[in-house]
C-alpha cells in the first residue's frame, strides 16, 4: 500500500522544483516528488542523492508512451526554438500527476514554476493555459510565486498558509540561491531538468529520425539519444564513444536490429536499425568498416599487417555469442555517405509537419482513442 501524502510535486531535479517542495514541507505537510522520465529527460539514478542531500521523498514515474503520443500528435501549444513542446509537456505531466492523487491520498499538486522565469512556458498566459488544459485549476499550487497569483482552494481552506508562500517573479536567480543557502544545500542543481529536446544536437538527432520514421516508438528515441549518430539516407547507425554508450546502445537493441562488435579488439559497439527494409550486404559491410575505423588498435593492426579486421554482426540479439563474421578494412571512406545529423533537419521537419493536415493526438500504446 502506498504511503499517504498531502501533496504530489512535479520534480525535475532542478533547483526550483526542489525549493517548491521544501516550501510546502515547511508547513508540516507531507509531499512526494514525482520524477517523470521519458526518452528525452529524466535522471532516476539521482533519486538517492536528492533524498539524502535535499531531504525530499521522490519516486520515478515513466511517461514514455503518453509523452511520445503528445509529441507526435501535434502539440496544441506548438514547439519552442527546437523540438521542445514545453507547454504541452507540462500539461501532460500535470495530467498524469492528477491521476495519481487518489493512489497516495493526496489533496493537491505542486510545481516549481515562477511567473516570467521562462519565456515560453512560464509567462502568465502560458501558466493559465497549462492549468486549464491539464484540468488542475483547483488542484495546482505554485509555491514560489503563489502570492503573485490568485489564492488557490488550498490556501482559501487553510490547508496551506498563503503567508508562508513566496512572491517571486522574473528571470533572476538570486532569491533561489539565497533560499537554497538557508536550507543548507551544499550542491546547487541547475535550474532546468535537462530535456534534450531544448538542445540543438539532441533535436537534430530526433528530427532526422522523424523524417525517416514518422511515428517512432520510445525505444527509437532512446536509440537516437545514445552514443554517436550517423546517417546515410535512410541508413541509421548509432555507435558508442565510451563504455557507457555501449551499455546504453545494448539496452536499446530490438528484433531486426544489426549489432556490430569487433571480434578481436576493443572498440565501439554499434546498432543499426533498418527503417526502409533490410540492408543489403554492401551496406552491412560499409557499416562494419566504419565501426572498425573507430577502434584504434584494430586500425593500427590493419595498417601494420594489411590483414582485415573481423567484425561480428548479430541480428536483434543482445549481448551473447553468435553472429556473422564480416572481414573489413577499417575505413570512413565508404560507399554510403555517412554523416552526423545537422540542425537544419529541425527546421525541415517542422516545415514539412506544418504543411500536412492537422490530426488528433495519437493514443499512447495500450490505450484506446
Amino acid at each position: 500500500m502506498n504511503r499517504k501524502y498531502d501533496a504530489l510535486a512535479l520534480l525535475s531535479g532542478g533547483l526550483d522544483s526542489i525549493l517548491a517542495m521544501r516550501t510546502v514541507m515547511d508547513q508540516g505537510l507531507a509531499v512526494l516528488g514525482l520524477h517523470f522520465t521519458t526518452p528525452f529527460f529524466g535522471k532516476p539514478h539521482l533519486i538517492p542523492f536528492w533524498r539524502e542531500h535535499y531531504g525530499i521523498e521522490v519516486e520515478a514515474v515513466d511517461i514514455d508512451s503518453e509523452f511520445v503520443a503528445m509529441l507526435l500528435g501535434d502539440p496544441s501549444q506548438g514547439f519552442g526554438k527546437w523540438l521542445n513542446p514545453c507547454i504541452d509537456c507540462k500539461i501532460t505531466m500535470l495530467g498524469r500527476a492528477a491521476a495519481l492523487l487518489p493512489a497516495y491520498g493526496a489533496k493537491f499538486l505542486i510545481s516549481g514554476e515562477v511567473v516570467g522565469q521562462r519565456p515560453m512556458s512560464q509567462r502568465s498566459d502560458a501558466l493559465n493555459v497549462i492549468t486549464k488544459r491539464a484540468g488542475v485549476r483547483d488542484l495546482l499550487l505554485r509555491p514560489l510565486c503563489a502570492r503573485n497569483l490568485p489564492p488557490t482552494p488550498m490556501e482559501e481552506s487553510g490547508l496551506v498558509d498563503r503567508d508562508g508562500l513566496l512572491d517571486w517573479r522574473g528571470r533572476g536567480r538570486k532569491p533561489q540561491y539565497e533560499l537554497a543557502g538557508r536550507y543548507g544545500f551544499t550542491e546547487i542543481p541547475t535550474p532546468a531538468g535537462g530535456c534534450c529536446l531544448t538542445e540543438v544536437q539532441g533535436s537534430a538527432r530526433f528530427a532526422r529520425l522523424l523524417m525517416h520514421r514518422p511515428e517512432p516508438e520510445p525505444v527509437d528515441f532512446r536509440l537516437a539519444r545514445a552514443g554517436r549518430q550517423l546517417w546515410a539516407g535512410s541508413h541509421w547507425l548509432a555507435f558508442g564513444r565510451k563504455a557507457e554508450d555501449n551499455d546504453a546502445l545494448e539496452s536499446c537493441v530490438i528484433p531486426g536490429d544489426y549489432v556490430f562488435r569487433l571480434a578481436d579488439f576493443p572498440g565501439p559497439l554499434a546498432v543499426a536499425r533498418p527503417l526502409a527494409g533490410e540492408w543489403d550486404a554492401g551496406a552491412v559491410h560499409d557499416a562494419a568498416a566504419l565501426v572498425a575505423s573507430y577502434a584504434t588498435r584494430a586500425r593500427r593492426h590493419f595498417e601494420a599487417t594489411g590483414q582485415p579486421v573481423r567484425v561480428v554482426v548479430r541480428r536483434g540479439v543482445k549481448s551473447g555469442a553468435g553472429g556473422e563474421i564480416v572481414a573489413v578494412a577499417p575505413s570512413r571512406d565508404t560507399a554510403l555517405p555517412w554523416a552526423e545529423p545537422q540542425p537544419a533537419a529541425v527546421g525541415e521537419w517542422k516545415k514539412n509537419r506544418a504543411a500536412r493536415p492537422s490530426r488528433a493526438p495519437l493514443a499512447p500504446a495500450g490505450d484506446t482513442a
